[in-house]
């Protein structure tokens, strides 16, 4: 048994709750950040807004499903902010559920689903707006990473 089986074995119901109450916490974290225009959505539109301002990401979530996964310039994409994340020190975690998440950040003026690929949780002045789902994800993505899981996914919960 390797170290990170042994430390990997927690309670399974605990991880369980962890991760339930991550996915609650990160829809929360989306709808406080959407309603105070802290919120970045786009693959495009994450890459410069870390380009230009890398200290005011707070938060980073990664989204892809079944019809993605085989997108080889959308893995490049994630594969390059997930480098930028760590070199950063900015929180990242992965969402399976693409539309789900979708409806959370809402449509565009048009009303298309925005690109909900990447999301990013911006705090441009760091005294304006500090949300405890934030600290929340924060100590499990923390957690996650001392069990060598550098990425953790989180399930949205249903609606």
């Amino acid at each position: 048994m390797t170290f990170e089986e042994v430390c990997g074995q927690d309670n399974g119901t605990n991880t369980s709750d962890r991760m339930c109450s991550a996915g609650s916490a990160l829809e929360e974290l989306l709808l406080s950040a959407k309603k105070n225009d802290c919120l970045t959505v786009g693959v495009y539109e994450s890459a410069k807004v870390m380009n230009v301002d890398p200290d005011s990401v707070a938060f980073c979530v990664l989204a892809t499903d079944e019809e993605y996964e085989c997108d080889i310039a959308l893995q490049i994409h994630f594969t390059l902010i997930q480098a930028f994340c760590f070199d950063n020190d900015i929180n990242i975690v992965r969402v399976s559920d693409i539309d789900r998440l979708a409806d959370i950040v809402g449509s565009d003026e048009t009303g298309e689903p925005k690109d909900a690929h990447c999301i990013l949780v911006t705090n441009p002045n760091l005294e304006s707006w500090k949300d405890p789902a934030l600290e929340k994800l924060s100590l499990f993505c923390e957690e996650r990473r001392g069990v060598y899981e550098w990425v953790p996914a989180i399930t949205l919960p249903e609606r």
